[in-house]
């Protein structure tokens, strides 16, 4: 396998080059809509927006991926000798552990107590976004199995040419996980909550899976969470004005500067995915009094739903379950979506129709000391992981008659 960068470079194998690209840009468009997953137009593979060329190259065009944000790309392409592309991997040399929702400060503050030194590192997910999806990016006429197995063996072989403490795969799907896994890496474990739409028809089939208790009490907190005059409208494609992401954009630095102190996008980010794909978008805003006052945005894929950020600027009783929560599986149920990804950590989801699920990521760790310490606390974490998802699970509000 060849090893190079921008400037190039050559390594082992005659058969096969990885190189490095400093951005998304380095990849013509059609290059990346090559990769399984990545288009609408893919119906065997489906589509993951997340992972579109529209959204990683918007995230870099914004300034909101780039070096001085701490996040410079270092993303992967596997060819041929020849020059043939066949995969890639979206990566990024990170100068911290923001932004990524699998939460790795314990490691970097135990390595650096050691004398080590943690960052650089190299982080293999979409940007803030803590959703599945293919991270070893596979052309669509390639042999898959193959493919991964090289972008794996890249990746370890860019960590340790780069000479960096380690390389991070987040969120992805288990395919690629397992893959990871035969090339060594090892194996995270964490959960979320997602709703799975049953072919249900409408809203009420969904609530008829529920117990009794429970469904009456997510009739009564839809019914309050509106009781302020307070109407919701649902905006995609052309309905998605600049004036709305004006809107949405001071939502989100409302609730986002209160909550973390400094939200990680800017307005520009808004609106070159306004551009690029709104028809992949769905705004959820909530208005009273004839203004916007509170919204969300989710990715629509092929047959998921990503929710990502919400922000409001009144607070309402439940008006955040509603426009994040309840609306989701409105608009899954109404598009024949199968998912509903409701973004990281939060056992309240539970109590509305969101189930346990296990979430993967793989971590290859150059150092042999720190990678057996955090191997060791993996093994603890996952069968901890394990028995949480268990007790959950069995405290979902669904009706225990239904079975399976």
């Amino acid at each position: 396998m060849d090893q190079g960068d921008d400037d190039d470079g050559r390594a082992a194998n005659a058969d096969y080059a990885i190189r490095v690209a400093a951005g998304v840009g380095a990849f013509t468009c059609e290059e990346w809509n090559g990769f399984a997953g990545t288009t609408r137009s893919d119906k065997e593979n489906g589509y993951n927006p997340l992972v579109s060329f529209a959204f990683l190259s918007a995230l870099e065009d914004s300034g909101c991926a780039v070096r001085r944000t701490g996040w410079q790309g270092h993303h992967l392409r596997l060819e041929t000798a020849q020059g043939r592309l066949l995969g890639a991997v979206p990566c990024y040399l990170k100068s911290h552990s923001q932004g990524e929702y699998v939460f790795d400060h314990g490691w970097s503050d135990a390595f650096e107590r050691a004398g080590g030194r943690y960052y650089p590192k190299l982080q293999c997910s979409v940007p803030f976004s803590p959703v599945t999806g293919p991270r070893l990016l596979v052309g669509k006429t390639e042999d898959a199995g193959a493919v991964r197995a090289g972008l794996a063996a890249g990746l370890k072989m860019v960590t340790d040419k780069l000479g960096v403490s380690s390389a991070h795969v987040t969120f992805a799907n288990e395919t690629d996980v397992a893959t990871l896994e035969a090339a060594g890496f090892l194996h995270r474990t964490d959960q979320q909550f997602h709703f799975f739409n049953e072919g249900f028809s409408n809203y009420d089939d969904f609530l008829a899976t529920l117990a009794s208790r429970k469904r009456k009490a997510m009739k009564k907190e839809r019914r309050e969470a509106l009781a302020d005059g307070i109407s919701i409208d649902w905006l995609t494609g052309k309905d998605i004005t600049e004036r709305a992401w004006d809107d949405f954009f001071a939502f989100y630095m409302d609730t986002g500067g209160r909550k973390w102190g400094r939200p990680y996008l800017n307005r520009r980010l808004f609106s070159l995915i306004g551009e690029r794909m709104a028809d992949d978008i769905l705004l959820v805003m909530a208005k009273r009094n004839g203004r916007y006052i509170a919204g969300a945005i989710n990715f629509i894929g092929s047959d998921a739903l990503y929710g990502r950020n919400w922000g409001c600027i009144e607070d309402h009783p439940f008006l955040h379950f509603e426009v994040c929560y309840h609306q989701a599986i409105d608009f899954a149920i109404e598009r024949g979506l199968k998912v509903v990804e409701a973004g990281a950590q939060g056992e309240h989801k539970l109590a509305r129709g969101y189930r346990p699920v296990t979430m993967h990521s793989a971590h290859y760790i150059s150092h042999p000391g720190l990678r057996n310490a955090v191997a060791d606390y993996l093994r603890r974490e996952r069968r901890e992981v394990e028995r949480m998802g268990e007790y959950l699970e069995e405290h979902t509000p669904f009706r225990k008659d239904l079975g399976e």
